[in-house]
């Protein structure tokens, strides 16, 4: 939550659910300090020129002071962004409590590799994130009940549901109650047809699942919160197959929930170790997800190592400041010696050269 202490000095602040261009559809919030009796739940706000002037970026989820409130065109004015708790990239929201994680057990069958992948993302975002296991309907209960000893083992508690049966809904809507949620997970199990089903009052366009590749298309294009009926705010993101892996190879092993126990309970032998073939490792061993482990450790790897050989932006470019405020980045030249010498230059020089030497002299040498 932002600072109690900061909102209460607020006279009007809100919540950005959507952000189209450089306009913000910001949801306001009651406070109990301001004067004024707030009517519309919503207002279209744009962004003062002081914060593109600093680089203030406005995101979905950024907690915003209004000023000068037009209640007749519901229009205002996005004055300063409150301190944020969280941050995603990949959707850009921030003050995410929770990360609801879509998959599906039958169409697309449930692939545990990229199960894990999307977990191990989350994981690295420090934000909770819940399970949700959808078409449950199309598995019988063993497999069902596999399924879910199998994900208790790697350290998680899947909820299974059906958007069609409308099963495990309730369930699903205890855990997001008065939260800032972000859905995500690959395309084609059903993540906007849950949204449509938790939230009825709006619409998203749902993607088929294509019968050659087992995904669906690519059906939600921008970032937008939307209230859940029962408090809370839900976030669709962009559909994507797999999420990228950008951390510390030395870090990894902590999103992994079964080897973070073990780093909890004992240390291994060395600081920077690796946990592929290094001595009293208490990590390697015998777990499910060793291998996934092992295969991400070689992407972080090799990621980093490129990210090394690439040259720093600061060096290759410079920052130049235009007119209107706005920053761009040119390539900064390596070296003058290309550069054709201005006439300026050439004169100095010739000062140079005949300074010490006398008109007669130079008149002399010139008549030669």
């Amino acid at each position: 939550m932002a600072d109690e202490s900061l909102l209460e000095k607020c006279e009007l602040w809100g919540t950005v659910v959507a952000v189209q261009a450089n306009f913000y559809q910001v949801r306001l919030e009651s406070n109990l300090n301001s004067r004024k009796t707030i009517s519309q739940q919503y207002l279209l706000c744009t962004r003062r020129s002081r914060l593109k002037k600093i680089g203030q970026k406005v995101i979905v989820g950024d907690r915003v002071v209004i000023e000068e409130p037009d209640w007749q065109d519901n229009r205002g004015a996005i004055s300063r962004v409150l301190p944020r708790q969280t941050v995603l990239q990949r959707p850009p929201v921030a003050n995410a409590d929770c990360l609801l994680l879509m998959f599906a057990v039958r169409e697309p069958t449930l692939d545990p590799w990229q199960l894990s992948r999307f977990l191990v993302k989350a994981e690295s975002t420090n934000i909770k994130s819940i399970l949700g296991l959808n078409k449950c309907d199309l598995i019988e209960k063993t497999e069902r009940d596999r399924w879910q000893q199998r994900l208790q083992s790697w350290g998680y508690e899947p909820l299974f549901i059906s958007v069609t049966q409308k099963l495990g809904l309730e369930n699903l809507l205890k855990f997001l109650r008065d939260k800032i949620t972000v859905v995500a997970g690959p395309s084609g199990v059903g993540k906007s047809s849950t949204i449509e089903t938790l939230i009825p009052s709006i619409d998203l366009r749902v993607g088929e699942v294509s019968g050659k590749l087992q995904r669906g298309r690519h059906t939600t294009r921008h970032v937008e919160l939307f209230e859940l009926p029962e408090g809370g705010l839900l976030a669709d993101s962009p559909g994507f197959n797999q999420p990228d892996l950008n951390c510390d190879p030395a870090n990894l092993a902590w999103y992994f929930p079964e080897a973070r126990a073990r780093l909890k309970q004992d240390n291994c032998q060395f600081g920077n170790c690796l946990h592929r073939d290094e001595p009293n490792c208490v990590v390697r061993g015998d777990w499910e997800r060793y291998e996934h482990y092992l295969n991400f450790l070689e992407i972080a790897i090799a990621k980093e190592e490129a990210r090394q050989q690439t040259p720093d932006t600061e060096q290759s470019l410079k920052l130049k400041v235009k007119r209107s405020g706005k920053k761009q980045y040119e390539p900064r030249l390596e070296s003058k010696k290309y550069r054709r010498p201005s006439r300026r230059e050439k004169h100095q020089n010739l000062q140079d050269i005949y300074s010490d030497r006398s008109v007669e002299e130079i008149y002399e040498e010139l008549e030669d």
